[in-house]
């Protein structure tokens, strides 16, 4: 007897995971309106940790191993579609924080550059003000420092807080199309 759900591939990496009954993979009803998708937030940060660990390159497919039968018939397609929803659901969040990242990140460079204009004017003129002395020296170092310090933040969204935003958006696309198959797990197994 083939399992219920989709075909899986030659060639597809399997991410199973075991439960006791199938709905265990989805979230209360009561709180349903208020989560992401019908697939529970935990199952769902579980298949994707898993699917981390797959081989870039390789298609995946979902394996549930369930110990108890199934409830409805159609318990396959139910999951498939909740699955598929709940991941292209956290792709387009990842792609709309990512785009909130870089554009924050333009946003912050363009204040900062403007601070380091500033305070590298006022620190030529209080070098011209003082003279090639210590003082003159010091003020306009510690201002030019403190432009620079004020560029961290904005170089580093970026250059490079949108890449792990990027990446959890690729898997997720690769998550939301991917077979979802059914299991009666074996008794007596350790």
């Amino acid at each position: 007897m083939r399992a219920p759900g989709d075909a899986i591939p030659a060639g597809h990496e399997v991410i199973e995971v075991q439960v006791a009954e199938l709905k265990q993979l989805f979230s209360p009803v009561e709180h349903f309106p208020f989560t992401e998708c019908g697939l529970d937030s935990r199952a769902a940060d579980r298949i994707a940790d898993l699917a981390r660990n797959a081989p870039r390159g390789v298609p995946l497919a979902l394996l549930i191993h369930v110990d108890r039968g199934f409830e409805q018939p159609d318990d396959a397609t139910t999951l498939r579609l909740a699955v598929h929803d709940c991941f292209a659901t956290r792709a387009e969040r990842s792609r709309r924080r990512r785009e909130e990242v870089l554009r924050r990140g333009r946003i912050s460079l363009v204040i900062a550059l403007a601070f380091l204009g500033v305070l590298t004017a006022l620190g030529t003129l209080l070098a011209a003000r003082f003279g090639d002395g210590h003082v003159g020296r010091l003020a306009s170092e510690s201002l030019a420092i403190g432009g620079w310090v004020a560029m961290w933040h904005p170089l580093e969204l970026c250059l490079y807080e949108w890449w792990p935003i990027t990446a959890d958006a690729r898997l997720s696309d690769r998550l939301a199309t991917m077979p979802v198959s059914i299991s009666h797990a074996r008794r007596g197994r350790l």
